[in-house]
C-alpha cells in the first residue's frame, strides 16, 4: 500500500509521527493509500524550514518572485490531466469539474504573477511643510493554509500563491481525505525554482491544526471548512495573537422570480446544486420559488433531477459521481430521513441508488424537497450533499427577507428579467457573493471571495486584493530632511502646518 508523505524542506518527508489515515477511491469504495498524520514534532520541521527559507525569500525582489510564478503557472498547465486525474481518484468528483476547479485555481496563480503592481505603495509629497510620507506593505512571515477536501487544488490554490508573492513562507495544511493534489502542486512549485522551505505541506488531522493554532511562529492562519471549525480557529488564532481569515458554512439560496426565464433557471440550479454531488460551499441547496412560478419549477426540475446521470467521474457521460466518505453518505442519508420525517415532500429520493461495477462506492442519487419550511432542520443545516429545498415565498419582499433571516451569508443569487427587482435585491441582501442570472457567483481572481454571518470569521475575504492585504502588513512612513539649521525641540504633539 502507498504511503503518501509529507512535502518539507523541497522533500518528501516521512516525519517522527506514527499515524496514519486511509485514503479511499471514493467510486470504488476502496483503499488507494496511507497517508503519515503529522504530530507537533513533524509541523517544528515544517516551521523551521520555512524560518530558515523567509529572509532570502522576503528579500528577493517582486519580479523575481513572479518569474517564479510564472514558471509554476507553465507547470500546472503542462500536468493539468495528471492533476485533474488526482483529484476525481480521491476526491471523486467528475472529470470536467475537476479540471474546472483546477483552471480556477490556476486564475488565482495568474493573479499572483502580477504581484509587482500589486505591491506598490501610496507617496504624498508635502502632507506638512517639506514633510513627505508614504506607506508600503510588507510580508507577515511563516503563513498557514488549512483547506477542505472538496476542493484539493483550487482551495489552496487560493492561499499559498498570494501569500508566496507577497513574500511569506506558507505551511499548507490539506484535507487528509485527498492530500495527493497538495503534495503535487507543491512538487511543481519546486521545478518551478521555488526555494526550498517557501513552500511546505503537512498532512493530518486536529492534533497538527492546533499545533498550528498554537505555533508562535506562524503568523498568519487561512482556513475553509464549516462553520463550527471556522468559528473554532477564528476564536483560537486570535487568543494566540495569530491574524486569522475563516470561511464556514453555507446555506445558498436562488431566489427564482415569475418574469425569469424558467430553462435557463433549471439548468443554472441542476449545475449548482447537484455539480461536484452538492460538496461545494457555493452549492445552490435552497430555490426560493416566487409567487406562481412554484409548480412549473418544480415540474422541470424533478424531470431534470430524475435522469441525472450519476457514475464514476471519470466517465465522460457522468454529471454527478461519488460522495467523499462512506461516513458523509451515511448523513447526507440521514438529512433526506430527516426531511421526510420532519413533513417535506420527497418529489425524487436518491438514496437507494445502485451502481453496477460500484456497488461499494459511495454514491446517492439527486434529490428534490418540495414545501420546505424555514423552521426544518434541513433548510437551516448545511447538509453539503446533493440535496435541493424548495421553499415558497409570496412575494419579493417574503424571499429577500428569508434569505437575509438565515445565518449564514455566503453565496445567493436571482433569477429574474426585471433590472429593478435585481438591483434592489443585490442592493438590500446581507450576502458576501450575490449572482444575478448567475448561479454560483464565485468571484474571478482579481476580485476577492468571502461571505458575510456566520459564513465567514476575519476581517479581509480570500484571494484578489483583499489577500494581498491579508498576507502583507502595513507600514507607513512620515519623513522630514533638516534644512541645516537646528530648531529647538518641540514638546507638543506634531501638527501638520
Amino acid at each position: 500500500m502507498k504511503t503518501i508523505k509529507h512535502f518539507v524542506d523541497g522533500q518528501k518527508f516521512s516525519g517522527s509521527s506514527k499515524r496514519v489515515g486511509m485514503v479511499f477511491n471514493p467510486a470504488t469504495g476502496e483503499q488507494s493509500s496511507n497517508v503519515n498524520l503529522a504530530n507537533s514534532e513533524d509541523l517544528n520541521e515544517a516551521v523551521d524550514s520555512a524560518k530558515k527559507a523567509y529572509e532570502p525569500w522576503s528579500n528577493t525582489t517582486p519580479i523575481q518572485r513572479a518569474r517564479v510564478i510564472f514558471k509554476f503557472k507553465e507547470l500546472i498547465e503542462k500536468n493539468s490531466e495528471e492533476l485533474t486525474k488526482i483529484i476525481v481518484s480521491e476526491h471523486g468528483k467528475v472529470y470536467e469539474d475537476a479540471k474546472g476547479s483546477l483552471i480556477r485555481g490556476l486564475e488565482i496563480v495568474e493573479f499572483a504573477c502580477g504581484i509587482p503592481q500589486m505591491l506598490k505603495g501610496e507617496f504624498t509629497e508635502n502632507v506638512g511643510t517639506n514633510v513627505d510620507s508614504w506607506s508600503i506593505r510588507q510580508p507577515l512571515g511563516i503563513c498557514a493554509g488549512i483547506t477542505p477536501f472538496n476542493f484539493p487544488a483550487m482551495v489552496p490554490m487560493w492561499m499559498f500563491p498570494i501569500a508566496i508573492a507577497c513574500g511569506n513562507t506558507f505551511i499548507l495544511k490539506p484535507s487528509e481525505k485527498d492530500p495527493s493534489c497538495s503534495i503535487k502542486l507543491a512538487e511543481l512549485f519546486s521545478d518551478a525554482g521555488l526555494p526550498n522551505g517557501v513552500l511546505n505541506v503537512i498532512n493530518g488531522d486536529k492534533e497538527v491544526v492546533d499545533a498550528i493554532i498554537k505555533h508562535k511562529d506562524i503568523s498568519a492562519v487561512s482556513f475553509v471548512g464549516s462553520t463550527p471549525v471556522a468559528k473554532y480557529i477564528y476564536e483560537n488564532c486570535a487568543k494566540n495573537e495569530k491574524r486569522v481569515q475563516a470561511l464556514g458554512g453555507a446555506k445558498n439560496h436562488c431566489v427564482v422570480m415569475p418574469d425569469c426565464d424558467l430553462d435557463q433557471t433549471v439548468n443554472g440550479l441542476m449545475g449548482a446544486a447537484y455539480g461536484s454531488a452538492g460538496e461545494r460551499c457555493m452549492a445552490q441547496s435552497v430555490a426560493v420559488a416566487v409567487g406562481g412560478i412554484g409548480d412549473k419549477l418544480v415540474s422541470k426540475l424533478t424531470k431534470k433531477v430524475e435522469s441525472l446521470k450519476v457514475g464514476s467521474g471519470m466517465d465522460k457521460k457522468s454529471e454527478m459521481g461519488p460522495l467523499i466518505t462512506k461516513e458523509h453518505l451515511k448523513k447526507v442519508k440521514g438529512y433526506v430521513d430527516l426531511g421526510v420525517k420532519e413533513g417535506a415532500k420527497l418529489l425524487v429520493d436518491g438514496r437507494n441508488l445502485k451502481l453496477q461495477g460500484y456497488e461499494n462506492g459511495y454514491f446517492i442519487g439527486g434529490c428534490l424537497f418540495d414545501n420546505v419550511k424555514k423552521n426544518m432542520r434541513i433548510y437551516k443545516e448545511e447538509i453539503f450533499g446533493p440535496v435541493l429545498s424548495i421553499i415558497r415565498a409570496q412575494n419579493f419582499d417574503e424571499a429577500l427577507q428569508l434569505v437575509n433571516d438565515h445565518e449564514f451569508g455566503n453565496g445567493v443569487s436571482i433569477f429574474t428579467r426585471d433590472g429593478d427587482t435585481a438591483r434592489t435585491f443585490s442592493n438590500k441582501v446581507k450576502i458576501g457573493m450575490v449572482g444575478i442570472n448567475i448561479p454560483i457567483p464565485v468571484p474571478v481572481a482579481f476580485h476577492s471571495f468571502g461571505g458575510w454571518k456566520r459564513s465567514m470569521f476575519g476581517d479581509q475575504h480570500m484571494h484578489g486584493p483583499e489577500g494581498v492585504r491579508f498576507y502583507t502588513k502595513l507600514k507607513t512612513t512620515t519623513s522630514r530632511w533638516p534644512s541645516g539649521q537646528r530648531s529647538d525641540p518641540e514638546f507638543v504633539m506634531p501638527t501638520m502646518k
